[in-house]
């Protein structure tokens, strides 16, 4: 890859928000060997990180009207879930002004009607539970040292469920190390009636919660995925390979 060079830095409270750059793409760093956002200039709308990819799974069980997304960094699921259906309504909610002002200014955020920004404590914005309820929330709240663990917790997963509509998901971005976390597992299945889970090839664990099972077999999503991915412009196939229950 072409070396980066650095189009912006800025700090505040939390630490160093660093914006990197070649002719091809553009990165937000929150610290020395910190990679939180990946954008190909040329189409943004294409996830540079397998974990966004395996996010978007979720699209295979609902087509959301509105969602909610926790941890906004660069805005990539933002871009992604434009060209899988420019009518959603999304609400992005992230701690650090910081971040929303560089997503806006060098991401190319698509601003409009459609897309409420909110400078808010992730977990703060669940407990109040001033928001209609949405299909789908994803979660994906992380700093330079990696994945905030409240993001984890029982209050947090709980007020996500009921943030949810009847039908709806919790897509989280974890370490592949919570795949052997029980405890989380149980948590969710306290709140959801279907848990399942794909490991990324860069050592994601992203984990999709159902509040309601859907019955659908290898091959009938594996032909859903065919079409998917027309739609959002890449390949889901090798997220799929990886992606099962979780039990």
């Amino acid at each position: 890859m072409t070396e980066l060079y650095t189009l912006h830095r800025a700090d505040d409270e939390i630490g160093p928000l660093i914006v990197l750059e070649n002719k091809e793409i553009r990165m937000l760093s929150f610290g020395d060997n910190d990679e939180q956002s990946k954008l190909l200039k040329a189409t943004p709308h294409i996830p540079q990180h397998t974990y966004l990819q395996a996010m978007l799974l979720v699209l295979l069980f609902i087509k959301p009207k509105r969602v909610i997304i926790l941890g906004l960094g660069g805005g990539g699921l933002i871009h992604a879930l434009r060209q899988f259906d420019t009518g959603i309504k999304v609400t992005a909610v992230e701690l650090r002004a910081s971040v929303i002002e560089i997503a806006k200014r060098f991401f190319q955020l698509p601003i409009g009607k459609k897309l409420s920004l909110v400078h808010q404590d992730a977990a703060h914005f669940l407990e109040e539970k001033d928001h209609k309820k949405a299909d789908v929330i994803f979660a994906d709240i992380y700093g330079a040292d990696g994945v905030d663990e409240s993001q984890l917790s029982d209050s947090f997963i709980s007020n996500a469920s009921m943030m949810l509509k009847s039908d709806g998901y919790l897509v989280l971005n974890c370490w592949k190390e919570h795949s052997q976390n029980r405890e989380l597992l149980s948590l969710l299945q306290a709140h959801f009636a279907e848990v399942r889970a794909c490991l990324t090839g860069g050592g994601n664990w992203v984990v999709i919660a159902g509040k309601v099972t859907r019955d659908i077999s290898a091959s009938a999503l594996k032909t859903n995925a065919q079409q998917l991915s027309q739609k959002l412009d890449f390949q889901l196939g090798r997220s799929l390979t990886r992606f099962d229950i979780w039990q």
